[in-house]
């Protein structure tokens, strides 16, 4: 039973097991030179919170204007189309798409602004 456990483990690697030294002598491991840009991480941080928060504005839209938002601007696990792309997929014009996704991004401002007394140009 021992022996099939190690089996099953023989090919992983921890990223803290060290894979060498440097000249100083000090152990060097793979999580020291697969290190990311400090910058990115945060980044990456912010913007998932901001689609998180994002989705919560689209339960506020129908179906088919959620759709449309959804899959033009790549939410969720989709990627981003063009409108031509969502259109035929929809058996609708192209310019059918860009009025449900004008209507609907003016609905989101709506939502993330309540203050906003009139309608805004996009």
């Amino acid at each position: 039973m021992h022996l099939r456990l190690l089996k099953k483990t023989r090919g992983e690697v921890s990223l803290y097991d060290p894979i060498g030294v440097d000249r100083e002598g000090n152990e060097i491991t793979l999580f020291d030179i697969l290190g990311s840009d400090p910058e990115v991480v945060p980044d990456e941080v912010s913007t998932h919170l901001q689609v998180e928060a994002l989705k919560s504005y689209l339960g506020g839209l129908d179906d088919k204007e959620r759709r449309v938002v959804e899959e033009r601007f790549g939410i969720g696990e989709k990627d981003a189309h063009t409108q031509r792309e969502i259109a035929k997929e929809l058996g609708i014009s192209r310019s059918y798409v860009s009025r449900i996704e004008k209507r609907a991004v003016q609905k989101l401002l709506e939502d993330l602004d309540p203050d906003a007394t009139s309608p805004r140009r996009l």
